[in-house]
């Protein structure tokens, strides 16, 4: 496996220059990059500048679906592509790319086939967390674990590795941040390898101010329940 079978996919939205720096950083570790771009009032590609060692490819939802709806269009991209692994990596800042080849270790040696970031395993990223988003995503670790049976440690981080053969049992139809609890149904029922892994969030205020409210959270919980019915 090389770096180029690596895919990093990347949904965007209305980033702009913080996807141009998010990118910047990927491009020394030569992986494949897939940005898709989901209905951004300035299309992303204005902010995407010729790379030199990272091959990307852009795609675009004419109008804005969603996270979840975006990164699947990028995974199921990714596997058309005969990507080996599929990294899922925000587009504003928060992910650190320097930790994506501990993500993707455990995948490339066989012994896992999902690795989650975390950002509550370790103490100095536990800190890092603003008291609010703490509490928030203890909810979330709760919801998530009504829904999928999995308790896990930090259930609404989105970065994440999956070897190829996991990627294929991902069939999102939450198109918002529901889809990160929906994922974890997923991977559990696929029966795939899963463990999580301590990753470092960084909050600047970019990615503050774009963070989920209390009443976004209601919302997911409200999709889950009704996608819950609906089975």
């Amino acid at each position: 496996m090389t770096a180029r079978d690596v895919f990093v996919v990347i949904p965007a939205y209305n980033e702009r220059e913080a996807l141009a720096q998010t990118l910047a950083e990927l491009e020394p570790y030569g992986y494949s990059i897939v940005v898709v771009d989901d209905g951004s009032a300035i299309p992303e590609i204005e902010y995407i500048r010729t790379p030199v060692s990272s091959p990307i490819w852009y795609l675009r939802h004419i109008t804005n679906l969603g996270a979840g709806a975006a990164v699947q269009t990028g995974t199921e991209f990714a596997l058309f592509k005969g990507a080996s692994v599929i990294v899922h990596f925000d587009a504003d800042g928060q992910h650190i790319a320097s930790q994506i080849e501990r993500l993707i270790e455990p995948i490339r040696q066989g012994t896992c086939d999902v690795v989650m970031g975390s950002r509550f395993i370790d103490t100095y990223d536990r800190k890092l967390v603003p008291l609010k988003k703490r509490i928030l995503l203890r909810a979330g670790i709760v919801v998530s674990w009504l829904f999928t049976g999995m308790w896990l440690t930090d259930t609404h981080n989105g970065f994440r590795a999956l070897s190829r053969n996991a990627a294929k049992h991902i069939k999102l139809v939450e198109n918002g941040y529901a889809h990160c609890t929906e994922i974890l149904g997923q991977i559990r029922k696929s029966k795939v390898r899963y463990m999580e892994m301590p990753t470092t969030v960084r909050y600047t205020s970019h990615s503050v101010a774009k963070g989920q409210s209390m009443f976004n959270s209601v919302n997911i919980f409200i999709d889950l329940m009704v996608q819950k019915i609906l089975r």
